[in-house]
């Protein structure tokens, strides 16, 4: 018995960092499309993502917020990646893919971590504590009526 709940546990943080990667992925999209940094968005992906992981990835809510606040600060840390390949890419004019494999992780990160301000440290604060919340929160059942 142990074993399986250890093994569900480990799928759902698998779960949890897969919905980050692709919330910040498409958080890229409008970030790309305004060509500005959209640190706000933070907040939506952070509600967003709590709801999806406690209706399908895990149901408790003392594991369900954990899970939501790393999925939140995965998608914030991977949009600044992303951002730094995108510049990257406009800077050199490869690709996108190419750009982010000619650069590599270290320089990416290192990229990402050189433009991070304060202002985009909160807004990622805040919508790990917004998704907690959610994620803490009941959801609400809807009444059904029977006709």
């Amino acid at each position: 018995m142990f074993l399986r709940q250890l093994i569900g546990e480990c799928f759902a943080l698998f779960c949890s960092v897969m919905l980050g990667l692709a919330a910040g992925a498409v958080w890229l999209v409008p970030t790309v499309y305004l060509r500005r940094p959209l640190p706000w968005l933070a907040l939506p992906a952070g509600w967003l993502l709590a709801i999806a992981i406690r209706q399908w990835v895990h149901g408790r809510r003392w594991h369900a917020a954990p899970f939501a606040v790393l999925a939140t600060l995965v998608a914030s840390a991977y949009i600044r990646v992303l951002v730094s390949a995108v510049n990257i890419s406009a800077m050199t004019g490869y690709s996108l893919v190419e750009a982010m494999r000619t650069a590599g992780l270290p320089m990416l990160l290192d990229f990402a971590r050189i433009s991070l301000s304060p202002a985009d440290v909160a807004w990622s604060l805040a919508g790990a504590a917004l998704a907690a919340f959610t994620a803490w929160r009941e959801p609400r059942r809807s009444a059904r009526t029977v006709d």
